[in-house]
């Protein structure tokens, strides 16, 4: 037997906005609600390059509390733009002891959630 990988859930306090940032931040149009009101987001035909994962926000009664244990990497031929473009969107620079000399910056989207945008050129 083998495991397919079909996908990565995120709790948070606020599925929808969360889901909002993520769908935009990904340019994906795909969109669902699930049965317990977590929102599902996943690409459509031509937006990604490797497969059709998706993304599942759902809600939990307690916040983040510290750093995550898993996180996200995003390859970007234009790192600074998308760092600024995400930025726009709601995220924020967190410091978790990187260096000036790392090829990545971790960030953290509207409820804390760590990833890294990884320079890509």
């Amino acid at each position: 037997m083998t495991l397919t990988f079909s996908g990565a859930v995120f709790d948070c306090a606020d599925p929808a906005v969360v889901a909002d940032f993520w769908q935009a931040a990904l340019g994906w149009s795909g969109r669902e609600t699930g049965p317990h009101g977590e929102s599902v987001l996943f690409p459509r035909d031509g937006e990604t390059v490797l497969g059709p994962p998706s993304l599942v926000f759902q809600r939990v009664p307690e916040g983040k509390a510290v750093k995550n244990r898993v996180h996200l990497d995003f390859a970007s031929s234009g790192q600074a733009d998308d760092v600024a473009r995400l930025e726009g969107l709601g995220a924020r620079r967190v410091d978790v002891g990187q260096s000036p000399q790392d090829t990545f910056v971790v960030m953290a989207d509207v409820e804390g959630n760590e990833f890294c945008v990884l320079r890509g050129d």
